[in-house]
């Protein structure tokens, strides 16, 4: 049966500008990190992707080596556009990066101009996409100069392969190098993507969301419900299926009693507030409009909906947060530090 949207999407989600730009970003958007790759339906990729839409969610957030396979995810949601969102480009942001491993040699990975734009041709292909909306550096390459990785990205922007540019998992100082130099060239730099959650605060204490906000720069933060840990999920055990029993991005180890116990606190939090953990967390990272958009993941279109059940209060009291603070800390779950200090 064709895909028809739900007219009155836009009523559902509140949209935000992203740093000085023009353009307006969904208070949550979708990322296709887990959950779209070739050991998934692809039924259920589309399910989810169609109630995002439905909900007012109109960015789609992908790399080249989401999967697995890496690039999968790409194909996938190529798929989708052609398929169910044929004659909506227009009315998505779609974004994609590179960075990360993506074939053998000398230029598949890192931040070199050939890997850079070579990477971005192919996401192109993938996807069935003429250009991509936003193209990130997936992270710093300590190895290349970082002239050289901005200029690839000015270079996308020049031959109409990108709208706009942004960087992932930079620090606050290699984000304000990277900002001189792409303002220098007048590239429409305009947001970066650093992991943040109330178990991950490596940007607060990097001062990088003040960092943003001098340059007018917007932001998305990646895993804002800390990889499932904030959510119901890991609650009581651990259910068979989740990150943590594939060997994803989350360690079991980080389920420790200790930060299990941490959890369960904070889940009281939220119901008192009203909210899942889920929500209560999402709704955490977008208080006082300090980040322009949370990226979330989901396997079913319930988590979905109930993440964008998060704008609904989007306000905490100074006792809430607090009490929040008593409980919501690293408890060693911080996996993305040691890039960003590159």
């Amino acid at each position: 049966m064709t895909y028809t949207p739900d007219p009155s999407r836009y009523e559902k989600m509140q949209y935000n500008r992203c740093g000085n730009s023009g353009l307006m970003l969904p208070a949550i958007s979708l990322g296709l990190w887990h959950n779209f790759g070739d050991d998934t339906s692809h039924q259920a990729k589309v399910d989810i992707c169609t109630t995002a839409f439905d909900a007012g969610i109109t960015h789609f957030d992908l790399a080249n080596n989401y999967g697995p396979p890496a690039g999968s995810a790409e194909k996938a949601f190529g798929q989708i556009l052609r398929e169910e969102f044929r004659g909506l480009r227009d009315e998505m942001v779609i974004s994609s990066k590179a960075g990360y491993f993506m074939w053998p040699g000398p230029y598949g990975e890192w931040g070199s101009r050939k890997y850079i734009i070579s990477s971005c041709d192919q996401s192109l292909r993938r996807l069935g996409v003429d250009y991509l909306d936003i193209f990130y550096s997936h992270r710093f390459d300590p190895n290349t100069p970082i002239e050289e990785t901005m200029l690839a990205l000015d270079q996308l922007v020049r031959s109409g392969k990108a709208l706009y540019v942004g960087i992932s998992s930079y620090n606050s100082k290699r984000t304000k190098e990277a900002y001189d130099i792409l303002k220098s060239l007048g590239t429409p730099f305009i947001i970066h993507q650093p992991s943040y959650s109330m178990l991950n605060r490596w940007v607060e204490e990097d001062s990088l969301l003040e960092a943003l906000e001098d340059r007018g720069l917007g932001s998305i933060v990646f895993s804002p419900l800390a990889q499932g840990m904030l959510t119901n999920k890991y609650l009581r055990d651990i259910p068979a299926r989740s990150r943590a029993t594939q060997g994803k991005s989350l360690s079991s180890s980080f389920l420790s009693n200790e930060n299990l116990s941490r959890i369960r606190a904070l889940n009281d939090i939220a119901a008192g507030r009203g909210q899942s953990l889920a929500q209560m967390a999402i709704a955490w990272v977008l208080k006082k409009q300090r980040v322009t958009s949370a990226l979330i993941g989901a396997s079913n279109p319930q988590q979905v909906l109930d993440c964008v059940g998060a704008i609904d209060n989007l306000v905490f009291s100074e006792q809430e947060l607090q009490e929040i603070d008593k409980y919501a800390v690293d408890g060693g779950v911080n996996i993305w530090r040691q890039s960003a200090e590159l």
